[in-house]
């Protein structure tokens, strides 16, 4: 008990929290068709967390997420004036933004040298869950222990903190989401502004993609936007339903994937680990596969093959 406390608890905690944080925001990209800007928000916003430790000089979230929130913005602006000058399709558009912007934050964090401070390719690419140990838990009671509580990783306290935020904010939120996404021109005619929920959905997902970033990397982050809501919508197509299987699924998919990577090492005779930010994008791709297999639409595809056959 001991060692799953100070090894794996920190690092499964901070897998589920990331994936569910950005499973439940995908939802209203995927409702919306703007999978894609959550994959250019995840690139984009890595400059402004290198500028953000730059000015700053540490690792303290608020500056990060400041800078985060200003690059998003950015990205969001340099796009639609794209589209606007150059009339690129959308998604075009898109692609070229976010990997100007990536690159523009490799290039940071070289010349700032934040890769001496565990901000290096690795890192922006697969994260450092297995970083992320407790090394002051000495058995069950360290869970109600303040002082080691306080030594527990900032990173997953963090997410639980983002996915507290994001519950309490879709809760309130809740009917003004769904109408921006399923009618917003109604919104407009009634007088409500669609585009301050288009705003709020931009905060989130700068925000998760931040929270999420130093522990599962932007790989990663993206799957963990577009699997859990892409998963939900092959299987229902009631809102409230979409937002609870895909919260099911990034839980199987976070701790799921988490605990593959831990486990297969053994059961295969293998010598050595799994990463375990991949192992989770593999669940991930799996509970897809067994999803679009077992919902309507996998169905109906059977249906149409098996009567093509007649």
């Amino acid at each position: 008990m001991t060692q799953f406390l100070q090894l794996d608890l920190a690092a499964m905690l901070a897998a589920t929290f990331a994936c569910l944080v950005c499973g439940l925001i995908g939802n209203l990209l995927l409702l919306t068709r703007q999978s894609l800007l959550g994959d250019a928000i995840s690139h984009a916003v890595l400059p402004g967390i290198v500028l953000g430790f730059w000015v700053s000089g540490s690792r303290a979230a608020p500056p990060l997420v400041a800078g985060a929130m200003l690059a998003a913005v950015a990205a969001a602006l340099l796009i639609a004036l794209l589209r606007r000058l150059t009339r690129l399709e959308a998604g075009a558009a898109m692609g070229v933004v976010f990997s100007g912007f990536f690159a523009l934050g490799i290039v940071l964090i070289e010349v700032s040298g934040a890769h001496a401070v565990d901000l290096d390719v690795d890192c922006v690419l697969y994260g450092q869950l297995e970083a992320l140990i407790w090394p002051a838990a000495s058995g069950p009671g360290s869970l109600l222990d303040p002082a080691a509580l306080a030594e527990f990783p900032a990173e997953t306290t963090t997410l639980a903190v983002v996915l507290l935020l994001t519950l309490a904010l879709l809760a309130a939120f809740w009917k003004e989401l769904r109408l921006a996404c399923f009618d917003p021109d109604f919104a407009q005619a009634i007088g409500f502004a669609p585009r301050r929920m288009s705003l709020l959905v931009l905060v989130l997902v700068s925000v998760a993609c931040v929270a999420a970033f130093w522990a599962v990397g932007s790989i990663l982050v993206i799957a963990a936007l577009v699997a859990p809501a892409a998963i939900a919508r092959l299987l229902t197509d009631d809102y409230a339903t979409q937002f609870g299987l895909s919260a099911v699924a990034a839980v199987a998919m976070g701790a799921g994937g988490y605990w593959v990577a831990a486990l297969a090492p053994a059961a295969f005779g293998l010598g050595h680990g799994l990463n375990a930010a991949g192992m989770i994008a593999v669940v991930a791709g799996v509970l897809l596969a067994v999803a679009w297999a077992a919902g309507p639409f996998g169905r109906r595809r059977r249906l149409a093959l098996a009567g093509g056959s007649d």
